[in-house]
């Protein structure tokens, strides 16, 4: 479970780094799409985290029931 946690945890600073480095390039571009990219990071920010824990969550909760089952 350790192994996948960090896994987890990795895939989602690259999304992150990845959202904020789009949007620090739109911004130096002047891009007419920077406050969209903006609010997109800032956004990503807050659900990408919390998305990645409900996903840990729901993966442990399932492994525990599966193992309680076959020890019935």
């Amino acid at each position: 479970m350790k192994k996948i946690k960090q896994i987890i945890a990795l895939l989602g600073v690259i999304l992150l780094i990845g959202m904020y480095c789009t949007t620090i390039i739109m911004a130096i571009l002047s891009s007419k799409y920077f406050f969209d990219f903006l609010m997109a990071s800032i956004y990503a920010t807050v659900v990408i985290p919390v998305l990645l824990w409900i996903y840990t969550f729901v993966y442990q909760q399932i492994k525990k029931r599966n193992e309680e089952n076959r020890i019935n």
